[in-house]
């Protein structure tokens, strides 16, 4: 039993589950974490009033909520639910959204999430956004680094956008499926594509869970790159998931990504997170069965000049399991204590 619950005197708890309010908020909260401001739309009451029931019920040990920018975001507690007050607690709540319609709204929720990505990225880029450098020699350098590569048959670049992870892959890897669900973005990894003469890759609009997509990697690829794509999923667990679809089993599931920061103008750029921790990430990648969990902080020189270079990366390094099923799911709790974090040295490798 969480501590906090476990201190609270049984007429303080019944005291702060006695509103049914709490009840359904505690029941969303279980089902998904969630802002304060959905939390509000769910349940038809303004935000000062959801951060004062959350409140009581943070206090008592129920629920968690930390910050994201400006944004805090709320879910239950793993262990309050082994208190058996807490759990009929949670009956009553569900049964409650459930007869309202609140608890189903949470799919409008995270479609919502999803569709302010959407929208920014079948904007069509400005004229000069699909004209491109002439490329130097890195591609030879890539090219000539990748046959010490044991498996490169096949790559998958996950939400390719304008294409710029192609650069490293299309020479290093026999063939590459990019794939994007943007026929926007698309169109500018045409471009580059064409200006770079690559004839090994595939370009393809998709869901990344779609049948499509599976045909095209057949029995897996052998690395599945996601570079800057998670911060924009609604359910960023959901998406490592799907990328560990993706490969064969033993195979390498590689995620570029921010660690958390504080400049909510990264909204604008549909940017549904402010980085993750590198515990959550880790979390994510045990969550999807995935095993050799590691972290590694990259340093600030290898970010590129676009707008997010003043933003801390990281990358996620993981395998695939060679003997058990990709659809195992383990709680985060069961294998991200074992995930290993790696600062690469401003200037140095490892």
């Amino acid at each position: 039993m969480d501590a906090a619950v476990g201190s609270t005197t049984r007429w303080e708890l019944y005291r702060v589950l006695a509103e049914p309010v709490r009840l359904r908020l505690l029941a969303l909260a279980a089902e998904e974490e969630l802002a304060i401001g959905e939390l509000a739309v769910l349940l038809s009451e303004s935000q000062p009033n959801i951060s004062r029931h959350v409140a009581p019920l943070k206090a008592a040990g129920l629920v968690l909520a930390r910050k994201q920018g400006t944004r805090a975001l709320v879910r239950i507690a793993e262990a309050a639910s082994a208190d058996p007050v807490v759990a009929d607690a949670l009956a009553s709540g569900r049964a409650l959204c459930e007869s309202d319609g609140s608890l189903s709204r949470i799919a409008d929720v995270l479609r919502e999430r999803d569709r302010v990505a959407r929208e920014f990225f079948a904007q069509a880029p400005a004229k000069d956004a699909a004209v491109f450098e002439p490329a130097d020699a890195t591609a030879a350098y890539v090219a000539a680094l990748a046959r010490l590569l044991p498996n490169r048959r096949l790559a998958v670049d996950a939400g390719t956008g304008d294409g710029g992870l192609l650069d490293v892959l299309a020479p290093a890897f026999e063939r590459v499926v990019a794939v994007d669900r943007s026929e926007a973005q698309l169109d500018r990894a045409r471009a580059r594509v064409a200006a770079r003469g690559y004839e090994n890759v595939k370009l393809l609009k998709s869901e990344l869970g779609a049948a499509e997509l599976r045909e095209h990697v057949g029995e897996g690829a052998d690395v599945v790159f996601a570079s800057r794509l998670l911060h924009h999923a609604p359910r960023p667990v959901d998406l490592v998931k799907q990328l560990a679809r993706l490969a064969r089993p033993g195979a390498a599931i590689v995620v570029i990504d921010y660690e958390r920061h504080d400049d909510e103008s990264m909204r604008d750029e549909a940017d549904l997170w402010l980085g993750f921790e590198p515990a959550e990430l880790g979390g994510f990648a045990a969550a999807a069965g995935l095993e050799d969990i590691e972290v590694v902080r990259l340093p600030s020189a290898w970010c590129g000049r676009g707008r997010d270079a003043h933003l801390p990366w990281q990358v996620l390094i993981a395998r695939c399991s060679s003997t058990s099923s990709k659809e195992s799911s383990p709680s985060v709790g069961s294998r991200g204590s074992s995930v290993r974090r790696t600062l690469v040295k401003e200037g140095k490798g490892k």
